[in-house]
């Protein structure tokens, strides 16, 4: 694969955002591509229907569960410490999960034959939070603080047995693997990624309590009503569903830039390097970006990190990795061509890691590419 055409890649992510425009999919969108030191930005819409505010790369958007690969990275810095191992129990930081019992989608009861470690956790087969159907009792009072949902989900029980399937864990087992992390760093898990991640990256937007300036720049959601594009109104001072956002929801509750999601991307593609200072370790982004859990159609589970297989995917060449999130944002870091790409959309219509607008956005990006 030799360099991108520009006005090719330009072309290409401009009929992929007036295609979501033209069919009431967003209000407005924003892109990046990048490869071997060169990049194209692109930033389409407003920020509401009801203003001429444009998107830029400054605009904010509700990350979702592109939270989760930032929470990863956060666990991996305290296990290169030695703080934290991928085979340490869930029980030696929260002791009540030692007594945790199977309690199935029709409410059978048993006893399991391992505890969730964290890294059943990272690859989804950890049998925490599973099932939603199991979720829909939960209240605004346990829903308040990392304390009392991780206090929930102990009660609930496992959904099956840890390490025997992989199963998606939307927000359950990253609350419970974000409690570690506080437990083990004795630090507020906000000024945990600040100190660790945010600063020496530069991300100076990325939150899970915006200031009022980064609310007034956050994008509205964007919803479709009879055909006809609508505004959500999200409940107030909660950046992901009705989850305040006082509770650090590691799964999904960051916002975000894109100016500031491309500065963590390149550090991954950088293999741990950032502009100021090493995160991770060469060998720890490897390990993340490593199949541990097969997954349907040959798309494996790294940690925290959806990774392509061989011949596996229309678009990503195998050995790719990223994710996605509820509201359709998305991501990817190719490591063998070079290239990180990474959009910004929040919408209640086409979401989640199956987007067509993702998808249309990879084949944007590989078919401006020569020497394929």
């Amino acid at each position: 694969m030799n360099s991108f055409c520009s006005s090719a890649l330009i072309k290409n992510i401009d009929e992929v955002a007036q295609y979501d425009i033209l069919n009431k999919k967003i209000f407005g969108s924003a892109y990046f591509v990048y490869h071997k030191g060169n990049g194209i930005e692109r930033c389409y819409g407003t920020t509401s229907p009801y203003s001429d505010t444009p998107v830029t790369n400054t605009t904010v958007f509700r990350l979702a569960s592109m939270t989760k690969p930032i929470t990863t990275v956060a666990t991996m810095i305290l296990v290169e410490r030695g703080l934290i191992s991928l085979e340490d129990t869930v029980d030696r930081f929260l002791p009540e999960f030692k007594n945790i019992k199977i309690v199935d989608i029709e409410g059978n009861v048993s006893v399991p034959k391992k505890i969730p470690t964290v890294k059943t956790i990272l690859t989804h087969s950890s049998g925490i939070g599973s099932y939603q159907e199991k979720m829909k009792n939960m209240t605004a009072q346990d829903k308040r603080t990392l304390d009392s949902s991780v206090g929930f989900y102990l009660n609930l029980g496992l959904d099956f047995e840890p390490d025997s399937i992989q199963k998606y864990s939307g927000v359950a087992a990253f609350d419970v693997l974000t409690k570690i992390v506080e437990i083990v760093s004795k630090t507020d898990f906000l000024e945990f990624l600040k100190k660790e991640i945010f600063e020496p990256c530069s991300m100076c937007d990325t939150t899970f309590i915006p200031s009022q300036e980064q609310w007034e720049r956050m994008i509205e959601m964007h919803d479709r009503v009879n055909g006809e594009n609508a505004v959500f109104k999200m409940p107030d001072n909660c950046v992901f569903s009705d989850v305040p956002c006082t509770h650090y929801l590691g799964g999904a509750g960051l916002a975000s830039t894109m100016q500031d999601y491309c500065k963590f991307a390149k550090m991954l593609l950088d293999f741990g390097q950032a502009k100021n200072k090493r995160i991770l370790k060469e060998e720890t982004v490897r390990l993340i970006s490593t199949p541990h859990f097969h997954k349907i159609n040959n798309e494996f589970w790294g940690l925290g990190m959806r990774v392509i297989g061989k011949n596996a995917h229309s678009c990503l060449p195998e050995g790719c990795f990223g994710w996605s999130g509820a509201y359709g944002s998305h991501f990817w870091i190719d490591p063998k061509n070079d290239i990180f790409a990474v959009f910004m959309k929040n919408s209640r219509v086409d979401g989640g890691a199956a987007n067509e607008s993702a998808k249309n956005f990879e084949k944007a990006v590989y078919s401006s590419f020569s020497g394929e």
